[in-house]
């Protein structure tokens, strides 16, 4: 398995979080998209729009499938802090330094956004 950032999905969580698209306090296990949401989102959006939603990919799964793209972090809407801090944990644990500092810089960014507030 090779596990990658990926660029635009950093990138939109970025933009996301500078337009105020985010929610400080949610339980992951309870926000997080379900199966059905998923299928819902792809029934109107392509799979780019999918990765977006995703830190990382697994480059050796399929393009067009749900197991290729890991990490999610926000409801297909806003980003959800509690959503970078799973990924940041779980890519800790599994040794994805490039995706737990990704995770970290985004949840620095929402951190200072609330501390000027």
């Amino acid at each position: 398995m090779t596990v990658q950032t990926t660029r635009d999905s950093i990138d939109h969580a970025r933009k996301l979080i500078e337009a105020g698209k985010y929610v400080v306090d949610t339980d992951w296990s309870e926000s997080q998209p379900s199966t059905d949401d998923e299928n819902r989102f792809l029934e109107k959006h392509d799979w780019d729009e999918y990765a977006n939603w995703h830190l990382a990919k697994d480059t050796s799964d399929n393009d067009e499938t749900k197991e290729r793209y890991m990490f999610p972090y926000g409801d297909f809407k806003k980003v959800h802090r509690s959503g970078l801090i799973a990924a940041k944990q779980r890519a800790a644990q599994n040794h994805y330094d490039n995706v737990e500092k990704a995770a970290d810089r985004l949840l620095q960014m929402i951190d200072e956004r609330e501390n000027k507030k």
